[in-house]
């Protein structure tokens, strides 16, 4: 008789809660996360300067830069500032380890004097190369990222002479 009243309470199974009770609390928990999304989207784009503001905050600075001797706007330190911006090609290649993650870099460099492109393409063939050797954990974290960073200023300045005095990562995507 025992063994008969243990069968029967394995017969009975404790369910769970449905399967529309489920769905019904992803719906809501989906569009709570929504609702939160655009929410503090919509903050965060609130916040950022929008084109004129930025170009109104660029001209008004130009226009109170002290003029050195020659003219030209002074640095934070009193010496002429004659940097110029040169954007070079993207670059698309594979990493070293893992060989299927693919990197993305828009980059652009800065030179102390009237930029070279021949110059510019021999220090863009440098750093595709470079990003070739590179492994996925070396740039994992934020500190990673510091050191490609500086990492590529070196390999631009040694390739360049001195003449490039930074890279600037415009965009980094990896795939």
């Amino acid at each position: 008789m025992a063994a008969a009243a243990a069968t029967a309470d394995e017969g009975k199974v404790k369910k769970g809660p449905g399967l529309i009770i489920q769905l019904v609390v992803l719906l809501v928990l989906t569009a709570a996360a929504m609702g939160a999304g655009w929410f503090f989207g919509g903050m965060l784009g609130a916040s950022a300067p929008t084109e004129a503001e930025a170009a109104a905050a660029a001209a008004a600075a130009a226009a109170h830069a002290k003029p050195d001797a020659h003219g030209a706007p002074e640095g934070h330190d009193g010496a002429p500032e004659n940097l110029r911006v040169y954007p070079l090609e993207t670059i698309t290649t594979n990493l070293a380890d893992p060989t299927e993650v693919w990197v993305r870099l828009e980059l652009a460099l800065v030179f102390t004097e009237q930029p070279d492109p021949e110059l510019a393409e021999t220090v863009h063939q440098d750093i595709l190369a470079y990003m070739r050797t590179v492994k996925a954990r070396q740039i994992e974290r934020p500190s990673g990222f510091q050191h490609l960073r500086s990492d590529l200023d070196e390999r631009a300045r040694v390739r360049s002479d001195g003449k490039v005095k930074q890279v600037l990562i415009r965009t980094m995507l990896f795939e």
